[in-house]
């Protein structure tokens, strides 16, 4: 039944942009930067599975069992709280924001990510949490799985030794892994999260490809800004409240 009244036309529903890509490709930052532009809520999935895996280091619980996995998940509360720069993260209310980007966490979060049942509770707390549209969501499967409908689909990608850099850079002036190191866990990662059987990585049939291998930071910002433009426009989609 339509609950609009006659004579009145359904209210647009707001834009949601989805971008994925691989490990390092710099789907946060350029998240960030569109949701500022754009004046939409940036909602980073990659922090909701390192706030996960982070539970499950502290409490022992073996990233490769299933089952265990799943019974953590129940007891479990993650939400994104929008910061004044990034993102707070909430682990059952604890703000734990700096805790999750060490690269123990980053590879738990990897793990847990391919377990079918983690896969399928995220989608539905992401789903959830952009349901209202006037969101940037970065990931793995957002145009693939989460939001197939999604106004505007990006695929950020960079060349493995690029995105290694980039992610080394990221470590500050100690950082626990050497270049070569990082290049290696992030090509072992691409190898996971392309391969997984559930929801694998790959662009979206409707996704735009954006290859930031050569281009900074500033160049990649701008290419990202006008792809979501170009769809704005096409679609007379309200972009956000």
């Amino acid at each position: 039944m339509n609950s609009t009244a006659p004579g009145l036309a359904a209210p647009r529903k707001k834009i949601i942009v989805a971008i994925d890509g691989p490990a390092g490709a710099g789907k946060s930052t350029i998240a960030r930067h569109l949701a500022r532009h754009f004046g939409l809520l940036n909602l980073e999935t990659g922090a909701m599975y390192r706030a996960f895996a982070l539970k499950a280091l502290r409490g022992s619980v073996p990233l490769d069992d299933p089952g265990a996995l799943e019974e953590l998940s129940a007891d479990t509360s993650i939400r994104l709280e929008v910061g004044e720069v990034d993102n707070r993260v909430l682990l059952d209310g604890e703000d734990v924001t700096g805790l999750i980007r060490n690269p123990m966490v980053t590879d738990g979060a990897s793990r847990v990510s391919v377990v079918p049942a983690i896969r399928s509770w995220m989608v539905r707390l992401q789903q959830q949490l952009g349901s209202d549209g006037g969101v940037v969501m970065e990931g793995r499967d957002i145009g693939t799985v989460v939001f197939p409908h999604a106004d505007a689909k990006i695929f950020l990608d960079a060349s493995p030794e690029v995105r290694g850099m980039r992610r080394f850079d990221q470590l500050g002036p100690e950082p626990p892994q050497q270049p070569e190191e990082v290049i290696r866990d992030l090509r072992a990662r691409d190898q996971r999260d392309r391969n997984r059987a559930d929801s694998p990585l790959r662009p979206a049939d409707d996704a735009v490809l954006l290859d930031s291998t050569h281009m900074t930071l500033d160049e990649a910002v701008k290419a990202a800004e006008a792809i979501v433009e170009e769809k704005v426009a096409l679609l007379g989609t309200p972009v956000a409240s």
